[in-house]
């Protein structure tokens, strides 16, 4: 399969499972969906692992890592968004996802001492701005519906989905110590799936949150959409990708993401973004960017084994 034809089927996929969360959204619990999700998935990868003839055990140095990378990337970051997605407009969630470009580095240099480039910084400054116009009329609104004696739901949709940008940025941090422990990308995403399902669902069932099984044709098409195609085809397509091209070009896939949810929002949710909303989106988009054309790094020594942190980081993403 050709590289164009990878980059297409991880944005067209990745671009569109926004939308398809809320087609989950209404009967069923956004927790007990994110179980029903990842368990699938998790299923699905480790039996392609056995189909390749992979022993499924990991030892236990290496599961410490895949069980907080499965907290951070396939718990905390996916309840957030789906919690999210019941007060913000797709498209908006996907836009948000885009400063995981920003929030990546900031998490690497508290966990590492990775240096932070001059270049990320600005951009992450332009992507304030940015952000602050797509959501200047809508957070306006929402105070001012507080205080009128409203709910005020929309500022608590967009705090869950920035804390879904922050805990999916954490996750990636982690995969450099998952890297260390494993090479095997799909036993250990298998792995972080099944440990963010176990923890979701165990709050689930603390927080007395109903396992039903919803009859919507949707809600099932929805389910087998995101578990088979965004949590395990695309994922492939893009690290497939990242052989071919490396990380540098393949991130640029978090930039068209935001564009075709923010499309189907308009097509399918009756989004209608004005001039500033739009310039906004524009502002933020072009700021992740620039910050993506940075310098590629230089080429490791023949001495250097060991893969950089920032290097892994580079190469994992997360997207809903």
């Amino acid at each position: 399969m050709s590289s164009p034809l990878l980059f297409a089927i991880a944005a067209l996929i990745w671009g569109s499972t926004f939308f398809a969360i809320t087609l989950q959204l209404g009967e069923v619990a956004p927790a007990v969906s994110v179980v029903y999700r990842f368990g699938l998935a998790a299923a699905t990868l480790f039996a392609w692992c056995l189909l390749r003839g992979d022993k499924l055990r990991l030892p236990w140095r290496a599961q410490r890592w895949v069980m907080l990378q499965g907290f951070f990337t396939f718990a905390l970051s996916y309840v957030c968004t789906y919690g999210s997605e019941q007060y913000l407009v797709s498209g908006l969630v996907a836009v948000l996802f885009a400063l995981m470009v920003f929030w990546t580095p900031i998490c690497s240099r508290i966990a590492f001492g990775t240096p932070i480039s001059w270049r990320t910084w600005a951009a992450g400054m332009i992507a304030i701005a940015g952000v602050t116009m797509l959501f200047y009329h809508s957070i306006a609104g929402a105070w001012q519906d507080i205080a009128g004696g409203g709910s005020g739901h929309f500022l608590l949709g967009l705090a869950l989905a920035l804390v879904a940008t922050i805990a999916s940025s954490a996750g990636t941090v982690v995969v450099a110590k998952v890297r260390e422990q494993s090479t095997n990308l799909m036993l250990t995403m298998a792995w972080s799936m099944f440990w963010g399902t176990s923890m979701v669902a165990l709050w689930a069932l603390a927080t007395g949150q109903q396992f039903v099984l919803p009859a919507a044709p949707r809600y099932w098409m929805a389910l087998l959409y995101l578990s088979l195609f965004g949590s395990v085809i695309a994922f492939n397509a893009y690290f497939t990708l990242i052989n071919r091209i490396g990380s540098q070009k393949a991130v640029y896939i978090g930039v068209v993401t935001p564009v075709i949810s923010v499309l189907l929002s308009i097509q399918l949710e009756h989004y209608r973004p004005g001039p500033v909303e739009w310039l906004g989106m524009v502002v933020c988009l072009a700021s992740v960017a620039w910050a993506l054309r940075a310098p590629a790094p230089a080429a490791a020594s023949p001495a250097s084994t060991q893969p950089a942190p920032d290097a892994c980081l580079a190469a994992i993403p997360e997207v809903p």
